[in-house]
């Protein structure tokens, strides 16, 4: 009898220790989950809120010092040309600082400082007068009509204006900051209603171009497109980045679903799309036969996430799946040291041992059986690079680009109704792109509000010439 109380009690705490352990790992997956930053994740660096410290060099080690490193190549700034310089001033030795004797040239050798400073910008004023002529006849007053430029611009003139909106623009400012710089800076006073006239003539300005873009989309061999948030007075948009080999174009939506694909692209787009796994992608896959580059680099985050577990065999898992990967990205790098049969060969080499990784003795975990059922459904969508030239593993190229949005963003708290909406995709489709084509946004900017207020053809972005 006492055999068998002994049995139950030893079998309930069994148990216990059982349901126990399942609470431990549960637990230690939710925390692991929590921990999640941008290297074990999709999510962005800046919600890496605590970065943990940099590992400290060993004792043996010495510390890098701070400045020019050992064999850098010293950099200098090159002299202005003597048609830059507006002053020149010599400032002579009369005699030896050390012994008081006389000095003579030393072979025309000196020592010269080039300094540059600014001075108030100056402000051109024209007045354009209409004299008014009575018609007899007619019994009425008429004006002459002012040229259409001049009418166009009103108050502020084409630079002015490609200044306010590259104030706007490019530097992220607010209409109260532009009317600070203009008052204190250039001695000019302007309303905000004024300025916010102006910027709608240069979103004006920028619709043609713009619309040449998105129009040329569906024609792209090969795209890399993201998303991010984007808030309208509290209400949550979606940002779309579409980054083509020679431009990028910014869209504001109010869903995030593969009907913005279908609107843009359209439902016969014969290019690649490069991307991450999100929803929409999968969907605009499916629905129209799309081919896809799925991004390595994501699918890596998720890899090392596992690692990250305490449950043994996950771990396992992880590693011996990033390892696989770490093998694959060593192909990559190593391209140039390879004939081109001899990387593509290793190549599929490289690819089939990650399927093979990723398929196979999978734990039970949810983030492995999740991970591995992807590679089983998209497995392909992640190596359309090794078959199409040109295509990138990673989708960085869009991430890159739409950067400057998330800034922006986070300085302006976004915009308020469509006026907004349309200035913000286009002055942001014309900044990534003169990035990406070497063009100046400025003189940009000056062409483009000088071809408005003239009735003429803006520049085009498709040539990457101004």
């Amino acid at each position: 009898m006492q055999v068998e109380q002994l049995r139950g009690q030893l079998e309930q705490q069994h148990a216990q220790l059982e349901a126990l352990q399942a609470t431990i790992a549960r637990l230690q997956e939710q925390l692991a989950s929590a921990r999640k930053d941008s290297s074990t994740s999709s999510k962005p660096p800046s919600s890496d809120i605590v970065k943990p410290p940099r590992p400290h060099a060993g004792a043996d080690v010495n510390p890098r010092q701070q400045g020019g490193q050992p064999g850098h190549l010293k950099h200098e700034r090159a002299l202005f040309p003597a048609e830059q310089v507006s002053f020149y001033a010599e400032h002579p030795l009369q005699d030896c600082p050390c012994c008081g004797g006389c000095l003579r040239l030393n072979g025309g050798l000196a020592r010269i400082v080039q300094q540059v400073d600014v001075e108030r910008p100056p402000l051109r004023v024209e007045q354009h007068t209409c004299p008014e002529y009575w018609c007899a006849h007619c019994k009425r007053a008429f004006t002459a009509p002012l040229p259409a430029h001049i009418d166009k611009g009103g108050l502020v003139g084409p630079r002015l204006t490609a200044l306010i909106a590259y104030l706007k623009g490019v530097c992220h400012a607010s209409y109260s900051t532009i009317r600070k710089f203009l008052r204190d800076v250039m001695g000019l006073t302007i309303a905000r209603g004024q300025l916010a006239k102006v910027i709608a003539k240069v979103s004006a300005a920028l619709e043609g171009a713009y619309q040449e873009l998105l129009e040329n989309l569906p024609g792209q061999a090969i795209l890399n497109v993201d998303e991010t948030s984007h808030n309208d007075q509290g209400e949550r948009l979606c940002t779309w980045c579409f980054r083509a080999d020679l431009y990028t174009v910014f869209k504001i939506d109010p869903t995030r679903s593969a009907d913005v694909l279908i609107k843009v692209l359209g439902e016969e787009f014969d290019g690649v799309l490069g991307c991450d796994c999100f929803s929409a992608y999968r969907r605009y896959m499916r629905q129209f036969d799309i081919r896809l580059q799925l991004c390595l680099a994501h699918l890596i985050r998720e890899v090392k996430y596992l690692t990250t577990l305490s449950d043994r065999p996950t771990k396992v898992y992880g590693e011996r799946f990033r390892e696989a990967l770490r093998r694959l990205f060593e192909v990559v790098h190593a391209r140039q040291d390879m004939t081109e049969a001899m990387f593509h060969s290793r190549l599929e080499t490289a690819k089939a041992e990650v399927l093979r990784q990723a398929t196979q003795d999978v734990p039970a975990t949810k983030a492995a059986a999740n991970l591995a059922l992807r590679m089983q459904k998209y497995g392909e969508c992640y190596f359309r690079f090794i078959t199409t030239p040109g295509v990138e593993p990673t989708n960085n190229l869009a991430e890159q680009a739409i950067r400057f949005v998330v800034i922006d963003r986070h300085i302006t708290q976004g915009t308020r109704g469509e006026t907004g909406q349309r200035w913000s995709e286009r002055i942001w489709t014309v900044i990534a792109t003169c990035v990406q084509q070497g063009r100046s946004v400025w003189e940009y900017l000056q062409a483009a509000v000088q071809a408005h207020f003239t009735g003429q053809s803006g520049p085009t972005l498709l040539t990457g010439e101004d």
